[in-house]
């Protein structure tokens, strides 16, 4: 038997929790809403969760659709976006279908992040975009302690791939759900193995040490 999603069981606390950090969300969505910028036509909300994030993109202009493997996201989802349940290896679109593609909060949710890039990059028009807007690779992850504000502790752990439920914040999502870290020169190999070009990069933070690492790339044209 296939195990549920691994927010099937967090999603109505998912939602309760992403309105108390509002702080950090209000700095997430300034990332997705320069990154992405005004524009129409669809853009596909990946792993859209909950919709926590439909209202930024429609007010661009675009008109967001969401996927996501978890039922009970999608549950919350109804009302702020059309979604339906998928992977996000396997998408059920055509090629070069949406002139826009969001992913935000969810690479470290994903046990083949390079695979989810290569699936994005498919769907994406040529010239098309795609912000991912996540947790820094190098500042947050069960390496990274940052009990301490003003001094983040970084140790061996970096290079460790496999997921692990290990946080400094034993209440926070990870220690809930779990994380596959991805570092940095992974992620940027994946993005450029997948056909796309980054030509935009932002990070930000809370006391002067990022906690958010955000990047547009684009599909190069065929």
């Amino acid at each position: 038997m296939t195990a549920p999603p691994a927010y099937d069981a967090h999603a109505d606390w998912y939602e309760d929790y992403t309105a108390i950090a509002s702080s950090y969300m209000d700095r997430v969505r300034v990332h997705l809403a320069d990154l992405l910028g005004p524009g129409s036509g669809s853009c596909l909300d990946l792993c859209c969760g909950g919709g926590a994030h439909a209202a930024t993109i429609r007010g661009l202009g675009w008109t967001p659709v969401g996927v996501d493997l978890s039922q009970g996201q999608l549950r919350w989802a109804k009302g702020r976006l059309p979604a339906v349940a998928g992977d996000a290896t396997r998408l059920p679109l055509r090629d070069g279908s949406v002139p826009a593609v969001a992913c935000v909060l969810a690479h470290t949710d994903l046990p083949d992040y390079a695979a989810v890039l290569r699936e994005a990059a498919r769907v994406l028009v040529p010239g098309g975009r795609l912000v991912h807007v996540g947790v820094h690779p190098c500042f947050v992850g069960a390496f990274a302690d940052r009990s301490d504000a003003d001094l983040i502790t970084i140790n061996t752990r970096y290079a460790e791939t496999a997921r692990t439920f290990d946080a400094w914040a034993p209440h926070g999502v990870r220690a809930r759900v779990g994380a596959w870290h991805v570092p940095l020169a992974d992620l940027l190999n994946a993005v450029v193995d997948a056909g796309l070009r980054i030509d935009r990069v932002a990070e930000s933070s809370p006391n002067g040490i990022a906690d958010t690492f955000a990047f547009r790339a684009v599909r190069v044209r065929s």
